[in-house]
C-alpha cells in the first residue's frame, strides 16, 4: 500500500460537493457497470468472497456503503477521509485473486483504483453539468478536486492524470479496452433488473430502469453489455435527463445535496451510516447500486 498524504485528505472539494445531488444517484447503476467493464474489477466484484459485503447478501448495506463513500469523498474532513480509508483498507485486504486465477486482481492495485475513481469522477462531472450547466472556466478546478476520489481508495496522487485533457485521453483508452465477459454481463443485468431485492419488482419499473441505465452508459460499454440503443432512444433520454435536472434545480437547497449530505450527517452523528466504524467488511470498487 502507498501512503496517502494528509494534504490530499484535507483537499477542499466545494465543486464536487455541489455536484453531489440526487441527479448523481440516477446514474449510479451505470457507473457500477462502467467500473466493472475493467475485467479485473468485474471478476473481483462478481466473485467476491467477502462475507456480508456482496450486494446480493445485503443490498441495503451495499447502497449505504456506496453513498457513504461518495459523501465522505466530497463532504468529509481530513480526519474523516483518513478514517474511512483505513476502514476500506481492512476490507480490501480480502479482495484478491487466488494463485493462478485469471484475470489476476487485487483491490490494492493502484491502476484498478484509478479506473474506479475515473468512473466516479465522470459521473460527478456529468451530474454537475446536467444540473448546473457547463463548468467552463471551473473545469480545471473541478478536475483537480477529483483526485480525492482515488485517494480515498489508496491511489497515489501522482497516478491521477495531470490535467483534464490527459484525463480524457486516459478515459477514452479505458473505454476502448472495456471488456465484459458472459458471467459479468449476467451479474450486471441482475443488478440492473433489481434481482437482489427480496421481492419481485414490477416489469414496468424494471424496463424503465434498464432503459435509463443504458442511456447513461457510454456507447463502448453499452455495446459490451449487448444493450440496444437507437437515435430515438437518445432523443427521449435527452428530454428525460433535462427534466430530471430541472427537477433537482427546483428542490429546496437543504434537499439538493441528498442523499450524500444526509449520509455524512448520519455518519457524524454515529448513526446507521457510520461506516468507518462498522463491524462488517465491505468493498468499494463496484460497491453497490444507488440508481
Amino acid at each position: 500500500m502507498v501512503a496517502v498524504s494528509r494534504d490530499l485528505d484535507g483537499l477542499a472539494t466545494p465543486l464536487l460537493a455541489r455536484a453531489a445531488t440526487p441527479y448523481l444517484a440516477l446514474n449510479g447503476t451505470a457507473n457500477v457497470v462502467m467500473q466493472l467493464s475493467r475485467p479485473e474489477v468485474g471478476v473481483g466484484v462478481r466473485d467476491s468472497r467477502v462475507e456480508g459485503a456482496r450486494l446480493f447478501d445485503d443490498p441495503v448495506r451495499r447502497q449505504r456503503t456506496t453513498i457513504g463513500y461518495l459523501a465522505v469523498a466530497v463532504h468529509g474532513t481530513a480526519d474523516e477521509r483518513a478514517a474511512y480509508r483505513r476502514r476500506v483498507n481492512r476490507s480490501h485486504a480480502e479482495v484478491r485473486s487466488r494463485p493462478g486465477e485469471r484475470p489476476a486482481y487485487s483491490a490494492f492495485d493502484p491502476l484498478l483504483q484509478r479506473w474506479v475513481a475515473a468512473c466516479l469522477y465522470r459521473g460527478l462531472e456529468e451530474a454537475s453539468e446536467a444540473v448546473h450547466g457547463p463548468l467552463g472556466t471551473d473545469l480545471g478546478a473541478f478536475y483537480a478536486e477529483g483526485v480525492v476520489l482515488g485517494g480515498l481508495l489508496q491511489m497515489p496522487a501522482e497516478l491521477w492524470p495531470d490535467d483534464r485533457g490527459s484525463f480524457e485521453d486516459y478515459w477514452r483508452s479505458g473505454l476502448a479496452a472495456a471488456s465484459i465477459d458472459v458471467a459479468t454481463r449476467a451479474y450486471l443485468m441482475r443488478v440492473i433488473r433489481l434481482e437482489y431485492l427480496p421481492r419481485r419488482v414490477p416489469r414496468l419499473v424494471v424496463d424503465r430502469r434498464v432503459w435509463l441505465t443504458t442511456g447513461f452508459l457510454p456507447p463502448e460499454v453499452r455495446e459490451e453489455m449487448h444493450l440496444a440503443w437507437s437515435s430515438r432512444d437518445e432523443q427521449r433520454f435527452a428530454r428525460w435527463t433535462r427534466r430530471a435536472a430541472a427537477a433537482v434545480r427546483r428542490l429546496p437547497e437543504r434537499h439538493r445535496g441528498r442523499p450524500f449530505s444526509s449520509s455524512i450527517a448520519r455518519q457524524r452523528a454515529g448513526g446507521a451510516d457510520d461506516l468507518w466504524l462498522s463491524a462488517a467488511p465491505g468493498t468499494i470498487g463496484g460497491a453497490g447500486d444507488v440508481g
